[in-house]
């Protein structure tokens, strides 16, 4: 359905609030809203696709979730939320997702226009990788950090992207003794999770190559956390991650 006719640009929350009554189910957790016309197959690679690779203890921590599928998404200027926008944004306002929540329902507002369908998956992966961070629960806390603070000691260098990547260097920069428990290094271990689970789910359900590089940590040391993260949220039947796992799908 679009909307574009009738308001060229509205903000993602008012957008949301109108249209929230006649978002499509996909699944019991998961229901989507376009704002223009897309073809069936495409909406299964932006929608059906990518949920259906999600491990079933990931979807469990998650809350209701609402997608709103446009065209392009521009950052908000101080007066009001971020925008649907049915026109290139300038480059600095063109943002990938905006998230907010509405009433017991997290909704993720999802540029598709020139956007490669790689660079769509990972940007709904990692705003689900936010999501479950920012929530995670006593037991993945505890698990996730006791590896971080593992690699700190072992002076693992390196890290899954740019955002950890940053954060591990300002702690390695600030802090003498990188282990303990502050609020630098609580940022970091949040980011570490969120980064790493977003190549995770990314990869069980694309085939991804990982960037090899100077910032890039070691293999096995990454491996380690992928083998964490299969513990933790098993993929569902049929996914898989680790290279061994792809050979018996």
């Amino acid at each position: 359905m679009s909307t574009g006719a009738e308001q060229p640009k509205s903000t993602v929350e008012e957008l949301a609030a109108r249209f929230r009554g006649e978002m499509i189910p996909i699944t019991t957790r998961f229901s989507y809203f376009s704002t223009f016309p897309i073809a069936e197959d495409d909406l299964k690679q932006y929608l059906n696709d990518p949920i259906a690779a999600l491990p079933p203890a990931a979807i469990g921590a998650l809350p209701p979730i609402g997608i709103i599928l446009a065209p392009y998404i521009e950052r908000g200027n101080g007066k009001g939320g971020d925008s649907i926008a049915f026109e290139h944004p300038a480059e600095a306002r063109q943002i990938p997702c905006s998230r907010l929540e509405l009433s017991g329902m997290t909704v993720l507002a999802m540029a598709v226009k020139d956007m490669e369908m790689a660079d769509y998956h990972y940007q709904f992966y990692n705003a689900l990788a936010a999501l479950l961070a920012d929530s995670w629960s006593a037991e993945v806390q505890e698990t996730f950090v006791r590896a971080i603070r593992e690699e700190l000691s072992a002076e693992v260098h390196g890290e899954v992207d740019e955002k950890s990547w940053h954060l591990k260097q300002a702690l390695m920069r600030r802090q003498t003794n990188v282990r303990k428990e502050t609020k630098l290094f609580r940022e970091y271990a949040r980011q570490a999770f969120e980064d790493t689970l977003t190549l995770y789910l990314h990869g069980a359900c694309c085939d991804i190559d990982v960037e090899t590089g100077p910032r890039q940590m070691p293999s096995r040391y990454l491996r380690r956390r992928l083998e964490l993260l299969i513990a933790l949220f098993p993929p569902p039947e049929g996914y898989a991650v680790l290279p061994e796992q792809l050979k018996t799908r």
